[in-house]
């Protein structure tokens, strides 16, 4: 049976193709064991279940692994210590019973322990009760135990699961005098030692975690360019589409980041979607920067379930939602700060990323996720400018190309007729939301657009577009003198250089009373800029 690309639930390597992990795995081990206790806090659909996995089957020559999953106790359980010791206990066995190679023929007394303490003491069966026999369990085996939980954030908002934490910090504290784990790795989106961002309101007493004897994960779980470009090794062994693999690698580590689901995603729909479709007649057609580029589009337009949670998330958290906005549409230097709430809770929940101690949104396709997101919502969709790029998007549309020009010429047009008198704040703020806002149903479903995080701030943003297999590079700048704009010229000049293009496109911004507004076209170098200022 051949490979395919998952993106349901962990990846299984005589299925799947995957990146390898074998260096993440190593340095997991390392602190394995040093006897270390930690949490693997990721982003939903971050490959920790994967991880977790391959981590059991490559620690079982040295270690006895019993693998949990916190999903498979329901909320019930967690109502009274005896409850949940008793379905603890029930979980772990079953987890144990599939490690019976490690025991040899002590095999059934070692299950015999936690066995007879259940049934013998079954109404007073608590957590004192389990951890003497858990105890019990790490002294007889014939290896060290290392006990990994996922998804243990299911259980964060109630006082059974603190209660449960503080055991195992106290095995932790008494490992040199008690028998105990080898190393315990819980997993989950929510950082186990910040519980608060997860308590309800009315149990904000219980705020502080026992968990304070982790050991930070610094471990990097994204995929680089080369570790994608090995999988790709492997689908191109099985295929021979004769891909660039190098640049197909770059294109997805660019897009994504790294983020695993969004590689991994992007991957399947090349192979199972572009492939067979349209212009990409075979596979060798859609592994291609046109069949990538097809594949973001596809992406963009489905609902899946990380996009899902995202756009909740946005709905539970308005600080969030309005920290977004400030860095996406403002263009607002954001500083990394501890304790911020909505900087945590956007770095923990996948949206944003720490460079140089500041913030930038995590990878191109949550970008423009959340411009969409943003630029649809039917507030702004009610606005003249949107209505008038709405009933004008035909005429910039010439035999499949786009006449970015006219783009430029009708918005100057439009925006100084509608907001020519805001004044300089409002072009600060919201004249590139408006571009934006007026580019969307222009290109919408044919093309795609995405900001270059790099050049992104108050004064300056560089928007890239592909539509039909053109690319577009347009500035948008706050003015600030002649001498600022003839740098940006010679800027926009060398990004073209980059892109491999040879006309570029600038709009600015300028509330000079004596600003000329309009469209006219200068060279620079060998490079043609279409400049316009409204």
């Amino acid at each position: 049976m051949s490979k395919i690309f998952n993106v349901n639930a962990d990846c299984k390597p005589d299925l799947h193709y995957m990146v390898d992990i074998n260096e993440r795995l190593k340095q997991i081990k390392v602190m394995v064991d040093a006897g270390q206790y930690f949490t693997i806090n990721r982003a939903r659909q971050y490959g920790k279940t994967t991880t977790l996995k391959a981590m059991g089957r490559f620690l079982k020559k040295e270690y006895v692994v019993v693998s949990l999953d916190f999903q498979k106790i329901g909320n019930a359980k967690f109502k009274t210590e005896n409850t949940f010791s008793l379905a603890f206990a029930k979980i772990f066995l079953g987890a144990l019973e599939k490690n019976s190679e490690a025991y040899g023929d002590d095999f059934f007394s070692v299950i015999n322990i936690m066995e007879t303490a259940v049934s013998e003491r079954q109404e007073y069966f608590d957590l004192q009760e389990l951890f003497e026999c858990l105890s019990n369990i790490c002294k007889y085996l014939v290896k060290p135990l290392v006990l990994i939980i996922d998804e243990a954030d299911a259980a964060t908002n109630n006082q059974i699961f603190l209660d449960f934490l503080a055991q195992l910090r106290a095995c932790y504290i008494d490992r040199d005098e008690t028998p105990t784990f080898q190393s315990v790795i819980l997993a989950g989106v929510y950082d186990i030692k910040n519980l608060k961002r997860k308590l309800r309101q009315e149990d904000s007493h219980k705020m502080n975690s026992p968990w304070n004897i982790a050991a930070d994960f610094l471990v990097d779980m994204s995929f680089s360019s080369n570790d994608i470009a090995g999988m790709l090794m492997e689908y191109e062994t099985d295929y021979k589409t004769k891909m660039n693999v190098e640049e197909m690698a770059a294109l997805l580590s660019d897009y994504t980041s790294g983020y695993p689901f969004l590689v991994s995603r992007l991957c399947k729909l090349i192979d199972e979607r572009v492939a067979g479709n349209g212009d990409f007649q075979d596979k060798s057609a859609a592994w291609t920067k046109e069949g990538f580029l097809e594949a973001v589009k596809l992406l963009l337009a489905e609902s899946n379930t990380l996009f899902e949670s995202l756009i909740n998330k946005l709905e539970d958290y308005p600080e969030l939602d309005e920290m977004l906005r400030d860095l996406l549409f403002r263009g607002k230097e954001i500083v990394y700060v501890i304790g911020i709430r909505s900087i945590e809770m956007a770095l923990m929940f996948g949206f944003v990323k720490k460079s140089n101690n500041t913030i930038l949104v995590a990878n191109r396709i949550f970008e423009t996720l959340l411009y969409n997101l943003f630029l649809a919502s039917p507030v702004l969709r009610q606005d003249e400018i949107y209505d008038a790029a709405l009933k004008n998007k035909n005429q910039f549309i010439q035999n499949g190309h786009l006449n970015m020009r006219l783009v430029l010429e009708k918005f100057v047009r439009h925006f100084d007729d509608l907001y020519g008198d805001r004044g300089q704040s409002f072009l600060e703020e919201d004249g590139r939301r408006y571009f934006l806002l007026y580019l969307r149903p222009i290109i919408n479903g044919v093309g795609n657009y995405y900001i270059e995080s790099q050049t992104r701030n108050m004064e300056r943003t560089d928007v890239i577009i592909d539509y039909n297999k053109e690319q577009f590079i347009i500035e948008l700048k706050i003015w600030r003198g002649n001498e600022y704009h003839t740098r940006g010229e010679r800027q926009l000049s060398d990004y073209l250089n980059y892109y491999q293009l040879d006309k570029g496109y600038m709009l600015s911004f300028n509330f000079n009373q004596k600003k000329e507004v309009g469209v006219k076209e200068i060279a620079v170098g060998d490079k043609v800029i279409v400049e316009a200022v409204v």
